[in-house]
């Protein structure tokens, strides 16, 4: 291995410091640190092949950033002589896709009040006001998403709607839907959700349970959904490492 590192110098370092990185903005898999630091260039050429390579296909999202920024621009000048219904969703989608909610929840209230005949601006107003920390306001956009269309999003909306209820002390109402759309939903957020609500309700088990079963996706799961599902992987040993051991199965508490 020196023999190596001392014959791809400089390269062999350079190639350890961007697979270091790598690993450290997409945190996979703790073993493949010790392969890169232990197994030198070889190592981090095997983690580049296994792990980078990949990656590409998700980094090819990020280059649209460029074109939605230049149709994000091109709609707010259409908006000033044609407010419609349909420019100012389209304007919302693209800015919650470029991570501006409060501009994006604007967008849909002026969506809303040039009367959308559509539940698409309500529910994403409702997301927006669940992803900024106001559960209260996004109840009422959720609850018609429910009303009308009990599988919204595949359950995404009353999976957020239980997860409101929960975060504005209606402790029963979240309980019971969160109950109903996880015998149907496997949606990791959804289960996280649930999970977080249960060990606040000191219902540590059955909260374990359901971060675990987050966990126990993974192994089946494609490569390209196991790199989008990292982070919520990432949250549920996060809570699992916070919740105190349980002797009893969680199973049993379900």
């Amino acid at each position: 291995m020196g023999f190596l590192s001392h014959l791809l110098f400089p390269w062999g370092l350079l190639l350890q410091v961007f697979a270091i990185i790598h690993f450290i903005r997409r945190r996979p898999d703790m073993y493949w640190i010790f392969v890169i630091l232990f197994l030198g260039p070889l190592g981090a050429l095997i983690y580049i092949v296994v792990e980078v390579f990949p990656d590409m296909g998700l980094l090819r999202q990020s280059f649209k950033v460029f074109p939605r920024r230049k149709r994000i621009s091109e709609l707010e000048s259409v908006v000033r002589d044609n407010p419609s219904t349909g420019n100012y969703e389209e304007l919302g989608d693209l800015y919650m896709e470029d991570g501006k909610l409060q501009l994006a929840r604007a967008a849909f209230d002026k969506a809303i009040a040039a009367r959308a005949d559509t539940l698409d601006p309500f529910y994403r107003r409702g997301v927006c006001a669940i992803l900024l920390g106001d559960p209260a306001a996004a109840i009422p956009d959720l609850e018609r998403a429910v009303s009308q269309d009990p599988d919204y999003d595949f359950y995404r909306a009353a999976g957020l709607l239980a997860h409101a209820y929960a975060n504005t002390g209606q402790l029963e109402r979240a309980s019971a839907l969160f109950q109903q759309v996880t015998k149907i939903s496997t949606l990791s957020e959804t289960y996280y959700n649930y999970a977080c609500f249960l060990a606040s309700q000191k219902r540590n088990a059955e909260a374990r349970y359901w971060a675990q079963q987050i966990l126990a996706k993974k192994p089946n799961m494609p490569g390209y959904l196991r790199r989008r599902e990292r982070p919520w992987f990432r949250r549920a040993n996060g809570l699992l490492k916070r919740l105190p051991a349980s002797e009893s199965p969680a199973s049993e508490s379900r």
